[in-house]
């Protein structure tokens, strides 16, 4: 999962095997460690109203509606956005293939570009 922050937003971008996890048991997790500490970011389906996002120490934990995530494995939605109540922006979407290939990154879990 790739999480993405510029300003009061937060973007994140699901691998294929992400998308399922999350569907099919609940959530998934990533983190990124620096030097000795560790930001663990996950993504959570509850039964809730709309889209938010905690910050814990060390932690950034979004959660979405249950009915959002309902067969988004298989279907052709791209993603989910919402802006919270204190004006923080969240978009949630399907990770895809770059039209330009990149030589660092491995795509081969990622879907096809619709633009390709």
């Amino acid at each position: 999962m790739k999480l993405r922050i510029n300003g009061n937003s937060i973007r994140l971008r699901l691998t294929k095997n992400e998308v399922a996890d999350l569907v099919q048991h609940g959530g998934t997790t990533s983190s990124c460690h620096i030097g000795t500490e560790a930001l663990v970011y996950s993504l959570v389906h509850i039964n809730q109203d709309s889209i938010s996002a905690e910050l814990k120490p060390g932690k950034v934990i979004v959660t979405l509606p249950t009915s959002l995530v309902k067969n988004w494995d298989v279907d052709e939605r791209v993603g989910f956005d919402h802006k919270t109540d204190d004006g923080l922006y969240v978009l949630i979407e399907k990770d895809f293939t770059c039209l330009t290939p990149r030589d660092h990154e491995d795509e081969s879990n990622l879907y096809p570009n619709p633009l390709a």
